[in-house]
């Protein structure tokens, strides 16, 4: 009884405080948030706003604050817990309102289509520090769009794009102690998940669905990050995806696909899977959870897939704009394999690896005899991945100029 009147007391009391009234302290673990949106007619670094926030709104905290395990430079690409998510729920044909939750636990139905048909899918965006102690998400704009295309393909309720930008704002703001400080080279990583979560035992849409937007400090996704060129290997005896399939979609079920052979890959040494097109085995499409990039430095060309199975990342178009500016040949197009001969650097790039840089690829064939396509010397970063990383990074860290508007602040 003694816990509950406390419960009552401090709700009562902060709605008493409260002038905006938009937040709602309704259990210790559970925050309802009201009138969140997003002006996306705004400036970039003003983009996001809360309903009626003012002065009565706690301030922002400061990033790299929180208590955590190590340093923050020496973070690495794994879970690690923070203090709350963002959860929307969709039921009766419309979104609820977002709701901050502090338990990492959630209730799902049994019969979830989730769980069954895999409707689900995920998104991931990274929200950095700059000098001056402001915090940034890189285009969850595009984001936003991704993952209504995701939903779109798997008949799920697609959330409108204020929406999923101003959760991201929420998720960050709260956790915002657990963003790696300026200059750690590591940012807040931002995982948005949309799944079924309304019973179905028949092959049909959820009539219910849950969104939910969770946070993460990270560092880089492959050991060595930029300073050390990574290996790969072709995989001969497994498909990301159909040619017609949700290559071209972020679902879960994808990532799941990629598990044996990614493991299979790293027990021999290499720690990136390059997958060639399903149909032929004869044209460069992906790596397992990177864009695949060839730099021609010859003939200054910017080289990247062009297929239906390919998922569209959102980094890789802010490369193939910067490449552009720097007077590069942008295509977008057929690899052939044999083409990796002519690529002085390959890079593999993503919100998760920004960019990678891979220093050979290997393809064995039926008696296990290897081919070996090396760029560069193997060992050291290439001039073009060097600079192309440092114009993306420093639009990220806000140290230039934003000109294209990518970046939108968090408040």
């Amino acid at each position: 009884k003694t816990l509950i009147m406390m419960q009552i007391t401090a709700a009562i009391v902060l709605l008493a405080t409260s002038g905006s009234g938009f937040v709602v302290q309704t259990s210790p673990s559970s925050r309802y948030l009201f009138g969140l949106k997003a002006d996306l007619s705004s400036s970039s670094s003003t983009a996001v706003e809360t309903a009626e926030a003012d002065a009565d709104r706690p301030p922002l905290g400061i990033p790299g604050t929180a208590d955590i395990p190590c340093a923050w430079d020496e973070l690495g690409f794994e879970f690690r817990p923070t203090k709350s998510h963002v959860r929307m729920v969709y039921k009766d044909g419309e979104w609820g309102e977002p709701e901050l939750v502090e338990s990492p636990y959630l209730q799902m139905h049994i019969g979830a289509t989730a769980l069954h048909y895999g409707q689900s899918c995920f998104e991931g965006l990274k929200a950095f520090a700059h000098e001056d102690g402001s915090v940034h998400m890189f285009r969850p704009d595009e984001n936003a769009k991704r993952m209504q295309s995701s939903c779109e393909r798997t008949r799920m309720a697609p959330l409108p794009t204020d929406k999923f930008i101003a959760a991201c704002n929420e998720a960050v703001r709260d956790n915002i102690e657990y963003v790696p400080p300026y200059g750690s080279d590591g940012a807040l990583y931002i995982r948005p998940l949309l799944f079924g979560s309304g019973p179905r035992i028949g092959l049909q849409p959820s009539d219910e669905y849950t969104f939910l937007v969770m946070v993460i400090p990270v560092g880089n996704y492959y050991k060595g990050g930029l300073s050390t060129p990574v290996d790969g290997v072709v995989v001969e005896d497994f498909d990301r995806a159909a040619p017609r399939g949700v290559g071209n979609v972020k679902v879960a079920g994808n990532y799941a696909a990629d598990l044996l052979p990614n493991m299979l890959s790293k027990e021999r040494g290499f720690p990136i899977s390059l997958y060639l097109d399903a149909a032929t085995q004869t044209m460069v499409e992906e790596f397992s959870t990177s864009n695949f990039v060839g730099i021609d430095n010859a003939n200054g060309k910017f080289v990247t897939p062009s297929s239906q199975s390919v998922l569209p990342s959102i980094t890789n178009k802010a490369l193939m704009a910067l490449a552009a500016e720097e007077g590069m040949a942008v295509e977008q197009r057929d690899i052939p394999f044999e083409e990796l001969e002519s690529f002085d650097e390959v890079l593999a790039v993503g919100t998760a690896v920004v960019v990678t840089p891979v220093g050979s690829i290997t393809r064995f064939d039926a008696e296990g005899n290897p081919q070996r396509y090396e760029f560069g010397n193997g060992k050291d970063i290439g001039e073009t991945t060097l600079k192309l990383y440092q114009k993306v990074r420093d639009i990220q860290n806000g140290e230039v100029d934003d000109t294209h508007g990518w970046n939108i602040k968090v408040v």
